[in-house]
């Protein structure tokens, strides 16, 4: 892959086989972004686990301390109560049947959450072929299948984020954008890497975080030595 003149230059201060701890990799990512927009800065964290069993999955949510610096569009499936309770507490949409069809039968998905209540699983389980491959299917952990969507959408909105492997045993999150500075990207960070540190399954064996790089959408990745984030 052929990079920038920017990005190669940015790319000179950074040491590829360093590990570095991790308040110097994140003044390095935010001195090297080059982008003319304010990039969002992303961890990933390659696990020592198997995804494939199920006593190895690690996943959770949290909200950052700072937020992530996104707006986050929510969609609440909901009835009764629920729907008041979703509307008052700022979600962009909210309903039931009707936005189940209109994700069906038009593929619509101008929203960023799904959260819903337990009583309507049975049919938001029928979207789970459309909404689980974009990552957006609801869960009890994530804690976006709740009786209380107005605490599940006001997190939402502050800057709660999943956490969940992918494929190859990564997780990948944002913590930020590059405005918000090294201090808040920091503390964001430590509280991730805190949860995913407290989420290690009884069934993991040997090293359980094996690498952790940090990087802005269009910057240089920059590797954290593991050993200092455990």
């Amino acid at each position: 892959m052929k990079h920038g003149k920017k990005y190669v230059e940015a790319a000179k201060a950074v040491d590829r086989q360093k590990l570095y701890d991790s308040g110097e990799a994140l003044e390095l990512v935010t001195k090297t972004a080059v982008a003319k927009f304010d990039e969002t800065v992303e961890v990933h964290v390659k696990l020592g686990v198997d995804g494939r069993h199920a006593d190895q999955q690690v996943r959770g949510a949290i909200v950052l301390p700072n937020g992530t610096g996104k707006s986050v569009r929510i969609l609440a499936i909901c009835k009764g109560d629920a729907l008041k309770a979703a509307e008052e507490a700022g979600a962009d949409y909210f309903g039931n049947d009707e936005y189940i069809k209109k994700i069906q039968s038009e593929g619509w998905m101008d929203f960023d959450v799904l959260i819903t209540t337990p009583d309507m699983m049975g049919m938001v389980g029928r979207l789970g072929k459309i909404l689980g491959p974009r990552g957006l299917m609801p869960n009890p952990k994530a804690g976006t299948v709740t009786p209380d969507v107005a605490k599940a959408i006001k997190d939402a909105k502050a800057g709660k984020i999943e956490y969940r492997l992918d494929k190859t045993n990564i997780i990948h999150c944002p913590i930020g954008k590059v405005s918000f500075g090294v201090q808040k990207l920091q503390e964001n960070f430590d509280a991730l890497l805190g949860a995913i540190n407290k989420a290690k399954p009884a069934a993991a064996k040997g090293q359980y975080i094996r690498s952790c790089v940090v990087s802005s959408t269009m910057g240089v990745g920059v590797k954290i030595n593991p050993s200092k984030v455990m």
